[in-house]
């Protein structure tokens, strides 16, 4: 996958500008941008932007996650690929929402940080134009809105090694989705210190990721063709029975509901433009 999607105006890359693509939930082409894929893009954007501010209208909303579907993961049961964190954002006069998310670059196996606006989220070569967000309770809003702005603390938790199908209870990889919910534990009281503590938080709030089964052919031509792709921080016991555990964004979306953390997941659509 290229900077797209695990498992724009202007763009303020969060830690450093790493050379190449980034992606998370999206494939590692290199297509050409045509006038359709810009169309739909912004389109989508503008949609998700007047969805946001109406909520914002009804209840002060100010952050939530808001996730795209970037690749076609319907034989895992799957329907998003990608998310991250959106927050409205008044601090250029007039109110708009920046996504601070993780993109592994195309090719390698590091990631990075960045903060977009709306239009470069869905800008691109997406599987379905469509935005989907969850509302998070005003409390984690309240103590997240403050980390979402400062480029240091929201990164406390990153780790560049990345894995798209990485462990959910390990930390030597991190895959895109995997940091947005460990991540959470940093609005905790008090904070987690670190990952293993973030990943203790999640187990004790009931989060269970999804289960993949691939297969032994699978994985290993994952693991030969793919500088993105590693198995080796899964159990054994789990790996050599074709049951690969990670973060995806429609268990979070679920888990998050069901917690009590989140609102029902809630979303628009791009069908057709005139």
């Amino acid at each position: 996958m290229k900077a797209r999607d695990s498992f724009a105006p202007a763009w303020l890359l969060v830690l450093a500008l790493a050379a190449g693509h980034a992606h998370a939930g999206r494939s590692c082409e290199d297509r050409p941008m045509t006038a359709d894929m810009l169309r739909n893009g912004l389109a989508t954007a503008q949609r998700a932007q007047e969805a946001l501010e109406a909520e914002h209208a009804r209840n002060g909303t100010q952050v939530v996650v808001l996730a795209r579907a970037g690749q076609d993961l319907s034989k895992y049961g799957l329907r998003y690929s990608h998310f991250g964190y959106a927050y409205r954002d008044e601090s250029g006069g007039a109110a708009t929402w920046r996504v601070v998310h993780k993109l592994n670059q195309c090719g390698t196996a590091t990631s990075a940080l960045y903060r977009q606006g709306l239009g470069e989220f869905f800008l691109d070569d997406l599987w379905r134009q469509e935005a989907a967000w969850v509302v998070l309770k005003p409390e984690l809003q309240q103590r997240l809105l403050p980390l979402l702005r400062d480029n240091v603390a929201v990164a406390k938790l990153h780790q560049p090694a990345y894995s798209m199908v990485a462990y959910s209870w390990a930390t030597k990889y991190q895959q895109s989705n995997q940091w947005v919910i460990e991540t959470l534990a940093l609005a905790q009281t008090p904070p987690a210190a670190d990952r293993a503590q973030a990943q203790a938080w999640l187990q004790w709030q009931g989060y269970q990721p999804t289960t993949l089964h691939l297969g032994p052919l699978t994985r290993l031509g994952g693991r030969v063709t793919r500088a993105n792709i590693a198995f080796d921080d899964h159990p054994n016991e789990k790996r050599f029975s074709d049951r690969i555990e990670t973060v995806t964004v429609d268990s979070a979306f679920a888990w998050l509901a069901k917690s009590g953390l989140g609102s029902a997941p809630q979303a628009v659509r791009l069908d057709a433009l005139p």
